[in-house]
Order: C-alpha cells, then sequence, then structure tokens
C-alpha cells in the first residue's frame, strides 16, 4: 500500500505571499501563533519560514493532522510544533493561553453558531495584547463584494446549509465581545480581507 499523498492547495500557494506580506507587519514580537483550522499545512510551513521569530502552531481535525505532519517533517523547521487536534467545538482546547492567532477560511465554512463558539472560546484563551488575524471572504452592509463571492456562497450552502460568506459586521461585534479591538482590514486578492484585531 502506498503511502497517502501530501496534501496541496493552489490556494494556499497563490494567497501565502498577500497574506505573509501583512502579517509580517501584524506579528512582529515573538510569540507562539496558534492557527485554527490549518488544512493541507502549507500555510503554516510557509509563514514559519519567513517569520522565525514567531513558533508556530498548527491545530485542525484529527483528519487532517497526517497531512499537517507531513508538510512539518519534511519542511525540517524548529519554529513548527507538531500539529494538535483541535475542534472549534470543544469545550476544552490544547494549551493554556494563545499569545497570536491565525486563521484562514474559516468562518465560511462553520456555521455562524459555531463562529459564535470560536469567539467565545478565544474571549478566554487570548491573552492581553494578543494579535488575532482572520483571512476569507466578507460581506459588507449585507451585500456581496463581488460576483465570485455571491457564487461562492451559493456553492457553500449547496454543501452545507450553515455554511456562507460572513457579514463583516457581524463578526467584529463577535470580535468586540471576546475583547478584540479591530486595527485594520486589508484588501487581498481574489475579493478576500485579513481582518487584524489586538485584544486591548
Amino acid at each position: 500500500m502506498s503511502a497517502t499523498p501530501k496534501p496541496f492547495s493552489q490556494a494556499c500557494e497563490n494567497n501565502k505571499q498577500p497574506i505573509l506580506d501583512i502579517l509580517s507587519t501584524a506579528f512582529t514580537r515573538s510569540a507562539t501563533v496558534w492557527e485554527i483550522g490549518s488544512g493541507t499545512g502549507q500555510h503554516a510551513c510557509y509563514f514559519a519560514s519567513k517569520l522565525p521569530h514567531m513558533q508556530w502552531q498548527p491545530t485542525d481535525r484529527v483528519e487532517n493532522l497526517a497531512g499537517i505532519e507531513q508538510w512539518r517533517l519534511e519542511s525540517r523547521l524548529d519554529n513548527v510544533l507538531p500539529a494538535l487536534a483541535l475542534d472549534v467545538a470543544d469545550v476544552d482546547w490544547p494549551g493554556q493561553a494563545i499569545e497570536a492567532l491565525f486563521t484562514a477560511n474559516t468562518l465560511h465554512i462553520m456555521s455562524w453558531r459555531l463562529v459564535e463558539i470560536l469567539f467565545q472560546r478565544l474571549s478566554g484563551y487570548l491573552t492581553e495584547h494578543a494579535v488575532a488575524c482572520i483571512y476569507g471572504p466578507f460581506n459588507y452592509g449585507g451585500r456581496f463584494t463581488s460576483d465570485s463571492n455571491a457564487n461562492f456562497d451559493q456553492w457553500l450552502k449547496s454543501r452545507d446549509p450553515d455554511s456562507g460568506v460572513r457579514d463583516f459586521e457581524a463578526v467584529v461585534v463577535l470580535a468586540a465581545q471576546a475583547g478584540l479591538t479591530l486595527v485594520s482590514d486589508n484588501t487581498m486578492p481574489a475579493n478576500n480581507r485579513l481582518l487584524i484585531f489586538n485584544k486591548a
């Protein structure tokens, strides 16, 4: 039996440099970055290689950990930690505190209830002055920013009616309830955004 192929995401390859350009200004002080929903592990390895002052902690559901570990082991980076199993809905997350957070393309895949739970958990785990970076598509004023995002939303809902492109304003409200203040809202390629929050 052949080994499971290493997972690969073309989207990760396409967006990694534009995301890094923003992360390099957001993650300026040494910290451990918890990545929620690391997916293939490509982002974790690329960002860790370019931000050597940061430790990168990949997390995802159990079924995705093997693929992340393939990327981590192949990278041979000392600042990428072994991937941890984490489901947003878990009452107890691994670890005690989160100094910095990154998550990409996760809010629109979760149900809105899980998005609410994510921010509720973050309110307890994020340390003072923690930086949280959230990447993905967002609606503004209840409207799609592009036809492609509207089509993407339809595709998401065809797979899972509880998923969908989230409203920027609603996410900012949840973040505020978790003690997070929006620092910047950055335009990204392919009609995505990168939201930077700070826990005051």
